[in-house]
């Protein structure tokens, strides 16, 4: 827009009057409306995405139940910019890669999102982990894992986790899944103030699937991970609903708490999420 008007303002200089100043301004108001149907454009797929991120939740699989053999992977990468009256900078990246050999899964995740405006950080945060798991039998199956957790913004801006563990699937039908799984670990915290602490830990984490019927389905994943300094827990409670052929609704409520959080935050952080598609297809 602003090399458009530089533009169309240099011409005027140049001595383009009259005729041309009628045209020079239809040109930017033809530039400004076309500009705005473009931005409008980006607007509605950057919010299509999200909705299709919400919405992409397929059947659950816990430890290699229903994995597929040999590589698997998924890479996406976001970012947008503003400059002008407001000058916003938003980027997001996240990565998944998994292999299994019929008995061994190995699965890497990474999540990372930054966001400034007027060059004062608003987000920036970083998850990664790695799991292995080997299944015992049809229900029992064994666990390693590597977790990191950053957030600049929280009361603990790293934690860290390595442990080891089993699960159990409680529950293993096309409809209902029920897996728990604990086990001990590692666990490395440094607050706000800058204190660090390093101890062992538990791990304890459930993962629930319901499908209530061909049209609604239910997930609820809780992990605790607890230590001397503090006990974090995690909960991501979520109801998918197909009304119809053409319209699809998903909430789902994420909730965080931790026992002893840094003087001057909160002990609960909750995020409740809706969306709701709607096609004419």
């Amino acid at each position: 827009m602003n090399a458009t008007y530089k533009l169309l303002m240099a011409t005027t200089i140049l001595g383009l009057v009259g005729t041309a100043s009628f045209a020079q301004t239809f040109d930017a108001a033809e530039a400004r409306v076309f500009g705005n149907e473009d931005r409008l454009d980006d607007n509605l797929e950057d919010l299509d995405e999200d909705i299709e991120d919400d919405f992409e939740i397929e059947d659950p699989t816990f430890g290699n139940e229903g994995r597929e053999l040999g590589f698997t992977g998924s890479v996406s990468a976001r970012g947008t910019a503003t400059d002008g009256n407001t000058d916003v900078a938003t980027i997001g990246l996240g990565a998944r890669f998994g292999f299994f050999d019929g008995v061994n899964g190995h699965e890497v995740r990474l999540s990372y999102s930054y966001a400034e405006e007027d060059g004062d950080e608003l987000t920036n945060n970083l998850l990664a982990g790695y799991d292995y798991t080997r299944d015992f039998s049809d229900t029992f199956y064994g666990y390693a894992t590597a977790v990191l957790a950053y957030d600049e913004f929280d009361s603990f801006e790293t934690d860290a986790f390595v442990g080891v563990g089993v699960g159990y699937r409680v529950f293993d039908t096309p409809d209902v899944q029920w897996t728990v799984q604990a086990g001990p670990g590692y666990r490395y915290l440094e607050a706000d103030s800058g204190e660090e602490i390093d101890e062992a830990a538990v791990l304890v984490a459930s993962n629930y699937y319901n499908r209530i019927n061909p049209d609604m389905f239910i997930t609820n994943d809780t992990d605790v991970l607890a230590s001397d300094r503090d006990t974090y827990v995690t909960n991501d409670f979520g109801v998918t609903v197909s009304m119809s052929d053409a319209l699809a609704l998903r909430t789902n409520l994420f909730t965080e708490y931790r026992t002893d959080p840094e003087p001057g935050f909160d002990d609960t952080d909750n995020t409740l999420g809706v969306s709701v598609v709607y096609s004419f297809n």
